[in-house]
């Protein structure tokens, strides 16, 4: 059994005033790919890698970009062929300059090059907006089930194992979807607590139907303005009419329960947030810049949660991080414990945010990408590019111990499993940004409307 392996994997917030280049994508090609993954799982496989590439969420994907990872991917899968199945690892919510839809023309092409008969199964992320070519044109596809996400390795099991059975049985199952007029910030749906969790509990009862292979539920992206964007349940089997079955008693229980979903903590407008987090005896207290959450594409460089720390007059605080290049640089230039007035931020998104005069000193550093620059009560992670504090070990890169503070700030949404273990408390800001969880703030020009939550008195009907 030879099976393919190919993707690009990429979430785009179409409200991003960044954009995606080559440089931002991480490329595997060949054997390379095979370095890290559960390949080894399936001793009976004969793999043939192409081309999987990745990068963080970011601004739209400029088309030149695009066009020449998909141009080599095609000509690399065309080169393995013939292969008896192939495996895509998509995301599900890229956005490609001059093109649209990039899941829809990739998978477009790599049908196009394996034919109709060879089964294609693609995993993708749970915040998936899916265009129905991508539907039509795959055998399987199936998303992830947590959020925040820590079963990425178990849905490219799941999506190998079915596709290694479709071969071995020469089956070719469908994707039913049914669409719901529903828009919902991730961070409006995690898995851990109501109603997603039993939403998605709910998931393995269907596939344990009749005929049933797989079934998802997407929560799309609401930040990636496409007409694709919105929930979705999918159902997978031969029986088009049992999956198609399935697949809307899944939506109408999400569309039933539509008024449940909201954030698992405390959600404040960014003074009262700040106010909130004074006043808390649990420490450290963990602040969301849900506006400006470098996880779902935005800059990660406005200073505004950094500007009302200072202006209450914080006493220990952590902002982790603020991309701003030129101050990092100016601090390394001036070494630990140099004193400077430094314009913060605002340098990347000049849409929703503008630099901040701060004055303080440089406390350490780990060139070339992290300073830590304390200004009054507040010690500010700078970073030389757009950096995520997911895990500790981005905070040990900086030399900070979040456990030893009252209050950090990071530019997330929900907050990720490492840091709410040693969480005392948990808040977050509904700041300004373009991931915003105020959806009705954004300039929405594609989506199809009308659409909860934006719109009032929305049908849904099948």
């Amino acid at each position: 059994m030879r099976l393919a392996i190919c993707g690009i994997r990429h979430e785009t917030n179409t409200f991003s005033p960044l954009r995606a280049g080559i440089e931002d994508f991480h490329v595997l090609r060949g054997e390379e790919i095979l370095a890290d993954g559960p390949w080894q799982a399936f001793p009976n496989v004969e793999w043939a890698p192409t081309l999987v590439s990745k990068a963080q969420p970011h601004g739209l994907v400029l088309q030149d970009a695009y066009e020449t990872m998909v141009e080599e991917l095609v000509e690399r899968l065309r080169q393995a062929s013939p292969v008896d199945g192939v495996y895509m690892d998509l995301h599900g919510a890229m956005e490609v300059e001059g093109v649209g839809d990039g899941e829809r023309d990739l998978v477009c092409r790599v049908r196009e090059t394996v034919g109709n008969d060879v089964p294609i199964v693609a995993s993708l992320d749970l915040h998936a907006n899916l265009a129905l070519e991508v539907v039509e044109k795959t055998n399987v596809l199936t998303a992830l089930r947590t959020a925040p996400h820590i079963d990425r390795r178990e849905t490219q099991m799941r999506a190998m194992g079915h596709l290694v059975r479709c071969v071995k049985e020469d089956i070719r199952p469908a994707n039913a979807i049914v669409r719901l007029p529903m828009l919902l910030p991730g961070e409006h749906a995690a898995t851990g607590v109501e109603p997603a969790r039993s939403l998605y509990a709910g998931l393995q009862e269907v596939e344990a139907q009749p005929h049933v292979m797989d079934a998802s539920l997407m929560i799309g992206c609401a930040w990636t303005d496409s007409p694709f964007t919105s929930a979705a349940a999918i159902v997978v089997s031969e029986n088009r009419k049992a999956a198609g079955e399935h697949a809307e008693r899944l939506a109408k229980e999400i569309w039933r329960r539509r008024d449940e979903f909201a954030p698992d903590v405390v959600t404040l407008p960014v003074e009262d947030v700040v106010r909130r987090a004074v006043r808390e005896t649990r420490h450290p207290v963990f602040i969301s810049d849900s506006g400006d959450n470098v996880t779902a594409g935005a800059a990660g460089d406005i200073p505004l949660v950094l500007k009302t720390l200072l202006e209450a007059g914080v006493r220990d605080a952590v902002v982790a991080g603020i991309a701003d290049a030129e101050a990092v640089a100016r601090c390394i230039e001036a070494g630990t414990g140099a004193e400077l007035t430094l314009n913060v931020g605002g340098k990347l998104d000049r849409v929703n945010g503008s630099p901040l005069e701060v004055t303080g000193h440089v406390v350490s550093m780990n060139p070339p990408r992290i300073v830590v620059f304390q200004v009054d009560g507040v010690k500010v992670v700078l970073t030389a590019d757009r950096m995520p504090f997911l895990e500790l070990r981005a905070f040990e890169e900086a030399d900070v111990k979040p456990a030893e503070h009252e209050i950090v700030v990071v530019k997330h949404g929900y907050l990720a499993p490492e840091l709410r273990e040693i969480a005392g408390a948990a808040l977050m800001a509904v700041s300004p940004g373009c991931t915003t969880l105020a959806l009705e703030t954004l300039p929405y020009e594609r989506i199809r409307r009308p659409i909860f939550s934006l719109d009032e008195d929305v049908v849904f009907s099948v």
